[in-house]
């Protein structure tokens, strides 16, 4: 009676965990990628504009101009990646631009490369499609193993495309220049499509690099990104995405039929906000920034092996030297000390042995949460 593609995948292991913090009243949950910062102030006077002024019908499918005009200006001055604003379209948050990207350009049977551990909805939006998927390795500090990635490229011609992600979740890991360059000297040579993830773009802790910056490759890259995390309204859900005419053409058919246009109202503030609110932005990072060497150094105080994230929130810590896989480690965690911890098994299988702690949460609860997390190690090592 269903769809057996549907049936065949799970809901994310990060939503999971985060449900069944419901069944400890008193859990501290360090699982969700949701800033404790409110939407910026200006943001919300915008919205509320919005609503005085009845700017609450339908947009055009794409989104309004004055917001995708916006955006290219934005990814000019800050990245140095060039998209009119006809090769922009505003999606209903990052989800359903992955979402509309994927059913516009995979078809059934596609073979396309996904970095491991890997945000989940990869995998799982490609598997309801009937894609083909393949994995590609990272290094011990989550770096793209490029000498690896070229191999595989050489050796299978059947790779219709590739997705990169960075800063990346859940190891807030990011590109180096010279990974960049290196990348581009692969894929310049292969003919397949490209697809960046770049929600986290906004909270690169270092310079940023991106594929999409190569102007060259222009016609076979398509950049995902969004304001979820950049502006912390992660329930307001606007996102973007960028591509060349040709391929733009055919992600509006799917986001069309999909969602009609993204909600009206949240446009018009991240309009304003990409206006007046960068300063916000600069803000949170620099307080994500003092909350990632927190965490990083309680961590490495109990023994554990991990590498500092140099963007996004979330920091990924090896429990290999505990005799538990990563799911079984974080039910006894969240049953024993009630701290909710997301298993490394929901990124891939690479992602097993490890765990992932969201540090978007203030200091309080992260020093409480990580209290309860030494407490608990304290029986085990």
């Amino acid at each position: 009676m269903v769809n057996k593609r549907v049936q065949n995948i799970e809901i994310s292991g990060i939503r999971k965990f985060f449900n069944k913090v419901s069944d400890y009243p008193d859990a501290i949950s360090l699982t969700l990628g949701q800033p404790d910062f409110p939407v910026p102030i200006s943001i919300k006077s915008a919205m509320i504009r919005a609503i005085e002024n009845n700017k609450t019908e339908y947009t055009a499918n794409a989104g309004i101009y004055e917001l995708r005009k916006e955006i290219s200006n934005y990814l000019y001055r800050s990245f140095d990646i060039h998209y009119s604003p006809d090769e922009i379209c505003i999606t209903t948050g990052g989800s359903e631009g992955l979402f509309s990207v994927f059913n516009a350009l995979i078809n059934e049977g596609d073979e396309v490369l996904i970095p491991n551990p890997a945000y989940p909805a990869y995998e799982s939006i490609l598997k309801i499609m009937g894609a083909k998927i393949s994995y590609y390795d990272m290094n011990d500090d989550f770096s793209i193993n490029v000498l690896r990635l070229k191999d595989v490229l050489a050796s299978n011609d059947n790779i219709k495309a590739i997705i990169l992600s960075y800063p990346s979740n859940p190891t807030g890991a990011i590109l180096s220049n010279e990974n960049k360059k290196e990348l581009y000297e692969i894929l310049k040579a292969k003919n397949i499509l490209i697809i960046t993830d770049e929600i986290y773009s906004s909270l690169c802790y270092e310079e940023y690099n991106s594929i999409s910056q190569f102007q060259d490759l222009k016609d076979r890259v398509v950049l995902i990104s969004g304001f979820s995390k950049m502006f912390s309204m992660t329930g307001l859900r606007i996102g973007y995405v960028c591509s060349n005419v040709t391929l733009m053409k055919e992600i509006l058919k799917i986001h069309q039929y999909n969602v009609s246009c993204a909600t009206s109202i949240s446009q018009w503030g991240v309009l304003e906000g990409l206006k007046s609110a960068l300063s916000d932005v600069d803000m949170m990072k620099e307080n994500f920034v003092k909350r990632r060497d927190y965490v990083y150094s309680r961590l490495i105080a109990l023994g554990l092996e991990v590498v500092i994230p140099k963007g996004a929130f979330y920091i990924f810590p090896s429990i290999k030297k505990i005799n538990r896989n990563s799911e079984e480690f974080c039910l006894e965690l969240l049953h024993k000390n009630r701290v909710a911890c997301v298993p490394g098994s929901a990124f891939g299988s690479k992602g097993e042995g490890f765990m992932r702690i969201s540090y978007s949460y203030s200091i309080e609860n992260l020093e409480a949460g990580l209290n309860r997390i030494e407490n608990f190690l304290n029986n085990k090592i």
